[in-house]
């Protein structure tokens, strides 16, 4: 137990004044003159012991209400044995502002950041003088403390969004880590934040919970400034059908309209720049949104010129958080890509699986087909120039010459992709197991596996891969096992450079990828081109086969590098754009959202740009040399999704993060202060001592009244009690 004020204490001596008081104003006994002198001497002896009895009880409880004011006056506190004493001692604090982009939702006319800001400086003043005090925002870097006081509220007034914002339970914990520095005793650290579930989002990653229990002498205050019930639409992530399309092709826009409260309608208006930057609209959607709830919306763009294509969806109306009501996407159109397809004769026939499934010939015929097959029989591979195309598909390959093993391997490496789909062709082993065949394949073939019963099937694992990408979001609904694989290719010890892309569900790769050069190589142990009859090898194009044809097309957009490319990244990513032969050049000028103009010189060692700079949202062009010869290139950058949702986190769940930690929850400057006042003097108990005074007072009251009440002997006349 401590005191706050304990010179105070030096009050009960006090006591000794009821003390004299009784002493001086004691009761002195009538003298009456009875003849019966002995029976008034009894009763004089009973009045005498009952008055000294009345007496002490009086002084007890004048007393006790003296040295009971006095102990208030003093303010006792009981405190946890981790809390230091005095409450003007100077301390190590740590201001943790959250400044992601939902901390500009406006409440009230102001911005969570506006609120958090106003409430810093206040708590700023409450600190005691000498403190050492460091203002941290969500941005990354080393967290370090101010100069002075006067530092501090400058740091305060000039922190701003940050679109690249770190977690921040990461900020929480590099503020812990600077003050377990100070040679302070005591450590607080403030925390202002939305109390968000996003905003809490990787405690255990961030490394908070052994950061604090290294802190000792700390405790931390989650000050909320955020709104219990907001109301805001927002845009989720774009979904594209593809970032690099050919021209034949349509552009698929997807996203998801969220709505946080009572529900409502809102338009969603489609953008595309044009090649002076200008937006210019293409389509509108009117979303009509329940309470709390989410509607997809889906644009369609077709015949897009070949080139970079830039724009943005945009919702139309205000709302609380403008930052989520845009999203911005990048992508290139291409000519067709020309595919050679080589099968064994008739190659037509067993190339009909393939090409119907990345080129419809209805397609094909209203030049649609975002690819140009051309399919030829294996014997014909040595007389077909490999330059002119953009990959190469084997279908059940027969063995080859050494020499035609190297030129697909010249050919992957410099850039070109490599699909090879084994079957029962693929004998002898000798034959593919050869060292030309090896600088090629990913794996030595060992053997041919048999599953009649067809309990096997392709079982991917994940979607993270270019290759699945068109699985993404219904990943867990494809049904694999009613396209069971009958036979297939177990593979030796995997090369350099050599991942499965696709398991079977007996855990055996189905589809291996091995990087060579700047090119790719697919290997799929199991073949496309077997007919559904005359004992087949799987059953993957059989029936109602759509995994099949988006598998395919997956696979074949992957080898031909419509799905490598990025143009689409998140703030702070580093962008990536890897130039063609054709487009080297010295610098380039980079026309960034806000309107600046940088110029970025190319990295010949990756024969690429890199954009480091990308912090603000929106859309990026990068030109070099003349609108004719010239090359146009862009990306677009958008925020994470979690950087602007605003569901709210149930404190239990947090304080389940913080365990035994000290942590306090706090909302409004009473809140605060409160918290602030019990974590460094303990809980107080003044209001109580009070309480228990007053309740001294109220009987000493009673008592008194009934033993100073003047009543006259029963027995005498009525004119003496007069």
């Amino acid at each position: 137990m401590t005191f706050v004020n304990p010179l105070l204490l030096a009050g009960t001596l006090l006591i000794a004044v009821p003390i004299v008081l009784h002493l001086i104003m004691r009761r002195k006994p009538r003298l009456f003159e009875f003849p019966a002198l002995r029976f008034v001497q009894l009763r004089h002896e009973k009045n005498q012991r009952r008055l000294r009895l009345q007496h002490l009880i009086l002084l007890l409880l004048r007393a006790g209400a003296v040295a009971l004011l006095a102990f208030a006056l003093a303010r006792p506190s009981l405190q946890h044995a981790s809390v230091l004493g005095d409450r003007e001692a100077p301390v190590a604090a740590a201001l943790v502002i959250d400044t992601s982009p939902r901390m500009e939702l406006r409440h009230e006319n102001r911005t969570r950041l506006e609120a958090a800001q106003e409430l810093g400086q206040w708590l700023l003043r409450q600190l005691p003088a000498e403190s050492r005090i460091a203002v941290i925002d969500s941005r990354p870097g080393p967290a370090a403390f101010q100069v002075d006081q006067g530092a501090a509220r400058q740091r305060i007034d000039r922190v701003e969004v940050a679109t690249a914002a770190q977690p921040l339970a990461r900020r929480v914990a590099e503020a812990a880590r600077l003050l377990d520095e100070s040679e302070l005793p005591r450590r607080e650290i403030y925390v202002f934040t939305d109390m968000t579930r996003s905003a809490w989002a990787g405690i255990e990653a961030s490394g908070l919970p052994q950061r604090l229990a290294a802190l000792e002498g700390g405790s931390v205050y989650l000050i909320d400034v955020g709104v219990e019930r907001p109301v805001n639409y927002a845009l989720d992530e774009l979904r594209l059908s593809a970032q690099v399309l050919s021209s034949r092709s349509a552009l698929r826009i997807e996203t998801a309209v969220h709505h946080s409260g009572p529900g409502g309608s809102r338009p969603v208006e489609l953008f595309l720049l044009d090649e002076q930057g200008t937006p210019q609209k293409r389509d509108q959607r009117v979303v009509t949104l329940p309470p709390d709830g989410a509607e997809h919306v889906e644009f369609v763009l077709g015949a897009l010129d070949v080139g970079v294509h830039q724009g943005f969806l945009r919702l139309v109306g205000q709302d609380a958080l403008a930052a989520d009501d845009a999203r911005y996407f990048s992508v290139e159109v291409k000519p067709p890509w020309p595919l050679l397809v080589v099968a064994p004769r008739p190659a037509e026939r067993h190339a009909l699986f393939l090409t119907e499934a990345v080129a419809p010939a209805a397609y094909r015929r209203t030049g649609q087909a975002r690819f140009e097959c051309r399919v030829i029989a294996t014997d014909e591979l040595g007389s077909e120039p490999l330059d002119q195309y953009a990959a190469v598909c084997l279908l059940d390959p027969e063995p080859l010459e050494p020499g035609q093993w190297r030129r697909l391997a010249d050919f992957a490496a410099e850039g070109g992709g490599v699909g090879l789909f084994l079957g029962r062709r693929a004998t002898p082993l000798a034959e593919f197991n050869q060292q030309a065949a090896l600088d090629l394949l990913p794996a030595e073939l060992v053997m041919q596996v048999r599953r009649p019963e067809g309990e096997v099937h392709l079982a991917p694992r994940g979607d993270q891969h270019p290759v699945l990408a068109g699985f993404r979001g219904i990943s867990g609904m494809v049904p694999w096992d009613l396209f069971p694989v009958f036979q297939y290719w177990q593979l030796g010890e995997p090369a350099a450079g050599t991942g499965t892309v696709i398991a079977l569900s007996d855990g055996r790769p189905a589809l291996v990828e091995r990087s060579l050069g700047s090119g790719r190589v697919l290997v799929m142990t199991t073949p496309l081109s077997d007919l559904p009859a005359g004992n087949p090898w799987n059953l993957l194009p059989a029936g109602e086969a759509w995994p099949f044809v988006i598998l395919a097309n997956q696979m074949v957009s992957y080898l031909v590098g419509g799905e490598e490319q990025q143009l689409n990244y998140t703030s702070g990513q580093t962008a990536v754009l890897p130039l063609d032969g054709g487009q080297a050049r010295d610098a380039y000028l980079l026309a960034t959202p806000d309107g600046m103009r940088l110029s970025v010189s190319p990295d010949p060692a990756r024969n690429a740009l890199a954009v480091s700079a990308t912090e603000e949202p929106g859309n990026y062009r990068l030109e070099a040399g003349g609108r004719a010869e010239g090359v146009r290139k862009g990306f677009s950058v958008n925020l994470p999704p979690a950087l602007t949702e605003l569901a709210r986190l149930d404190p239990d769940d947090l304080s389940a993060a913080f365990g035994e930690y000290p942590h306090r929850l706090a909302r409004g400057r009473e809140q605060i202060d409160r918290e602030i006042s019990t974590a460094r003097t303990g809980r107080e108990l003044f209001p109580a001592l009070i309480l228990l005074l007053a309740g001294l007072l109220a009987v000493e009251h009673v008592v008194a009244n009934r033993f100073y009440r003047e009543t006259a002997p029963t027995d005498l006349p009525a004119a003496e009690r007069r």
